[in-house]
């Protein structure tokens, strides 16, 4: 008998035979993360590890996107009240450890625009595909935010240091396309044939050996995950002390405005 799989309200669990489908599920807020979904993910990530009726995890967002990143919502009463992202600080490193721990592989399926903290779900996975449509990005620095929650430890280990610092300190975002062509991502293909490509990459997984897959998974990560073990606390600490800013502030003012942020280094 097939085991059940725990029910969340932000996040939704699928089996397909040997293959585990995690789906970010706020479609209406294009899958942006509010505290809720902060507090369910690890959780859902470390049942998706320990899991033993799947050989391959899929991880992908509802609607039309993968994940927007922060909701803005959620990220003014955190600059109202600083004290409440120090709780996010943690999940937040929660949900880098949780991925960077399965041993099993985690296919990204990027359905949609991948931003911030989004990003660095999207690009902690093992193989990401995306729709040529979609775009990706840190755009952490453009509200005042450092980039702690992960995209300091994974951009310079997909395409190198010079690049990473390049797009972090811009907070630009990438297309699909351009992602795929400097390795940022795996590949970039036409909207309509994601799923085809996506599947027929998970079954060639599933009808591989599942322990040498997985135990070549656990050591092309032991250097990530020491890098992320280095960076992670450094980069919360950093990160805490932006949501405390004046900047920081001033950047979501802006972007519910729709305006060029004024920033002034407070």
């Amino acid at each position: 008998m097939t085991a059940d799989v725990p029910k969340f309200r932000t996040i939704l669990l699928e089996r397909r035979g040997r293959m585990l489908v995690v789906t970010l599920n706020r479609p209406d807020a294009l899958n942006a993360v509010n505290l809720e979904l902060h507090d369910e993910l690890p959780d859902a990530l470390a049942f998706a590890g320990k899991d033993t009726e799947s050989d391959v995890i899929l991880l992908t967002g509802a609607g039309k996107a993968f994940s927007a990143g922060g909701d803005i919502a959620h990220m003014e009463r955190n600059a109202a009240n600083p004290h409440l992202f120090d709780h996010e600080a943690r999940q937040a490193k929660r949900i880098v450890f949780a991925l960077l721990d399965i041993e099993k592989p985690v296919i990204c399926r990027m359905n949609g625009h991948a931003v911030g903290l989004g990003a660095s779900i999207a690009l902690l996975c093992d193989v990401i595909f995306a729709a040529d449509t979609a775009r990706i990005g840190d755009p952490h620095v453009g509200i005042g935010l450092v980039a702690g929650d992960g995209g300091a430890v994974i951009w310079a280990q997909r395409i190198g240091l010079t690049r990473a610092k390049e797009y972090l300190l811009t907070g630009e975002l990438l297309t699909a396309s351009k992602a795929a062509e400097i390795g940022l991502i795996n590949y970039a293909v036409p909207a309509n044939e994601l799923d085809a490509a996506v599947d027929a990459f998970c079954q060639r997984l599933l009808d591989g050996a599942p322990n040498a897959i997985r135990w070549t998974k656990v050591l092309t990560n032991i250097e990530l995950k020491r890098i992320a073990g280095a960076v992670m606390e450094a980069g919360i600490a950093y990160e805490s002390v932006s949501v405390r800013s004046a900047d920081h502030r001033e950047g979501i003012a802006a972007l519910k405005e729709k305006r060029k942020p004024n920033f002034t280094g407070r």
